[in-house]
């Protein structure tokens, strides 16, 4: 179907289609470049799932095109844990010292001798 009868389909506008299409939030096109594109059903339910992410989670289309890129792309996600660790919405991963010493500790019966990660001094 055409893009004003996808967009009617979908609750939104045409131009709204596009923008979303131009942020990778729709499967690649597998158009001719000078055809125009028909959305299939494939297209309508990535659409469909993106506007209801974008409501649960109340967030714009660009958001959820940057989180996509972070899950793609691992020395985004990679920078985002950094960022996360800075800010304190991420504890640390514990060192492996720690993971030697907790398992030692299994090991020998006395278990969860060490505090939670997010008590760790640093």
């Amino acid at each position: 179907m055409r893009i004003t009868e996808a967009a009617k389909s979908l609750g939104t506008t045409p131009r709204m289609l596009r923008y979303r299409e131009a942020l990778g939030l729709l499967p690649r096109s597998r158009a001719a470049r000078n055809t125009q594109r028909q959305y299939d059903d494939r297209d309508l339910a990535a659409v469909r799932l993106a506007l209801e992410l974008e409501r649960r989670y109340d967030v714009t289309p660009a958001a959820l095109a940057f989180a996509l890129r972070a899950l793609a792309e691992p020395s985004v996600a990679a920078d985002l844990r950094n960022l996360g660790y800075r800010t304190g919405r991420l504890s640390a991963p514990p060192t492996t010292a720690e993971i030697d010493r907790e398992r030692a500790l299994r090991w020998l019966g006395r278990s969860g001798m060490l505090p939670p990660p997010h008590n760790r001094p640093r």
